[in-house]
């Protein structure tokens, strides 16, 4: 099941940071740079970050866990990080078919990762995204950026 989550709740915060900095990890393993920004999050930076949380629960676990602002007909995914127990069970393609379909009159979604997570990169282009660009952010540091239109 998905459903929001109030990410202003503490609680929840501490939840999705217990799946954002395991799943962080390993894509910091995967691209060779270990300062990514997310895993330097806490609580409070989560709650005042001002995306809206969607999570994918399995039972009463949280399982992944998809972040996105919408701006001027815009979807901008922050965050699509699913729990490494979890990887592999479709999670993530479930969550990004339930923003989709939630759309509120957006008409493209954007996203960015790691330019060498070939993991990522292959699941964004499989689900219809195009990539636009790729900008070095810092030296052993560079993102690739995707659009897709809904």
């Amino acid at each position: 099941m998905i459903k929001k989550i109030d990410i202003t709740n503490p609680e929840f915060a501490r939840e999705v940071l217990n799946i954002q900095i395991p799943s962080y990890k390993i894509e910091a393993k995967i691209i060779g740079f270990h300062d990514l920004p997310p895993l330097k999050d806490s609580v409070e930076t989560l709650q005042q970050c001002g995306e809206s949380f969607f999570g994918y629960y399995f039972k009463d676990e949280l399982c992944g866990v998809i972040s996105l602002k919408a701006e001027n007909g815009i979807l901008d995914i922050h965050r699509l990080i699913v729990h490494p127990k979890h990887f592999r069970k479709g999670i993530a393609k479930k969550l990004l078919d339930f923003i989709e379909s939630n759309k509120k009159g957006c008409t493209t979604i954007t996203v960015s990762t790691g330019t060498k997570n070939e993991p990522a990169i292959a699941f964004y282009l499989k689900n219809g995204f195009s990539i636009t660009e790729e900008i070095e952010i810092t030296e052993g540091l560079s993102l690739t950026s995707f659009k897709k239109d809904i």
